[in-house]
């Protein structure tokens, strides 16, 4: 009769041991949230882009010229959370929103904190609220209120 083969086993923790750059573009972009500030990227037709891209989405080349944009703009679309989730930053009900910050003629997504939905909607002027200890995240920016 055979006998059973050894089983070799070890022990394994999945893990990313890696450091990623953020490059000279979102490093930028994260450099200067943590200053309360925020850029966006001129790209080959005019148009500021918040956050900025590494290429132009038409020409593909890489973009340098950064812009710096107000901290208020207007709410081109939203989308009301009554029931957070765990891992969401807010642990109140919320928007994600479209925000088109003055001076950028892009949106970007990130979140307004109101009373409920009723105080939420397309065209509405908002705000920044900055976090209190900026760190170069897009968290830096703690969500947006109504201006």
């Amino acid at each position: 009769m055979a006998s059973e083969p050894d089983i070799l086993s070890q022990a394994f923790t999945l893990g990313y041991t890696y450091t990623r750059s953020t490059g000279p573009v979102v490093g930028h972009f994260l450099s200067a949230l943590r200053g309360k500030k925020i850029v966006g990227i001129k790209g080959s037709d005019g148009r500021v882009i918040v956050p900025p891209m590494e290429y132009d989405p038409i020409t593909a080349e890489a973009l340098n010229e950064f812009v710096e944009v107000a901290e208020t703009g207007v709410v081109k679309s939203w989308c009301w959370v009554s029931e957070p989730r765990k891992k969401h930053l807010l642990q109140k009900p919320f928007a994600w929103i479209q925000v088109q910050l003055d001076g950028a003629d892009v949106p970007m997504l990130h979140m307004l904190s109101a009373l409920d939905a009723s105080a939420v909607r397309t065209g509405m002027r908002v705000k920044a609220r900055w976090a209190v200890e900026p760190r170069g995240h897009i968290s830096d920016i703690a969500f947006f209120e109504p201006a």
